[in-house]
């Protein structure tokens, strides 16, 4: 894909941040050739101009550019809330940078000129990461949505049933019977898509991080 080329979001891609063209022009032949699609941008400042949080995929970022750097483009993506997992390249490495990006949960941070295997090893981390991401996403969402078909009354059963109670104890909790706490937790394991204890449990926990 070219500089000026619209990105579709529904594309998995690898949006090439660098002011040198002939880096771009030599990664984006080197993607394309793997199967990869491309978006190319000579500047942090250009590519935050275009960009869109439904962009899936990851970021190779240079170093050192003009104007705001990676280290600093990868922070403002952070802030904005931006999931693309982030491999940063530079022809002027040291490990105080390198440590930098790292431990801001970069990818790989790789020395120009790059190493075929290394940069599509780390290509292919990079978009196994921001599947595993998006899954992550999808399963909170889905989450989200089950639990608000709960009404109040089969919340306090659910919270309840996942510290351990049983019925006649959850009546007692609630001024109910425990044939009522049944009938509010059948319905509550089926508006949840719940078939045991266990995956409640599960279900609760990863809602609650």
């Amino acid at each position: 894909m070219t500089d000026n080329h619209p990105i579709d979001p529904s594309w998995h891609t690898v949006f090439i941040v660098d002011d040198d063209r002939d880096i771009r022009d030599e990664l984006s032949l080197l993607l394309c050739r793997h199967g990869y699609r491309v978006a190319l941008f000579a500047s942090a400042e250009d590519f935050l101009d275009t960009l869109s949080l439904e962009w899936t995929g990851c970021a190779v970022l240079d170093i050192r550019m003009p104007g705001m750097s990676g280290l600093e483009l990868q922070s403002e993506l952070c802030q904005r809330g931006c999931p693309l997992p982030v491999i940063f390249i530079t022809a002027h490495g040291d490990a105080a940078t390198a440590r930098a990006a790292l431990k801001a949960d970069a990818v790989d941070f790789l020395e120009k000129p790059v190493d075929e295997t290394q940069f599509m090893a780390a290509i292919n981390s990079a978009f196994q990461r921001d599947a595993s991401q998006r899954a992550q996403v999808d399963r909170l969402e889905s989450l989200e949505i089950r639990l608000s078909r709960l009404t109040l009354r089969e919340r306090q059963v659910m919270e309840h049933t996942a510290e351990g109670r049983n019925h006649r104890e959850i009546a007692d909790a609630l001024g109910i019977s425990p044939r009522t706490v049944e009938v509010y937790k059948a319905r509550m394991m089926e508006k949840l898509q719940m078939r045991n204890l266990s995956e409640l449990i599960r279900l609760l926990l990863e809602h609650r991080g």
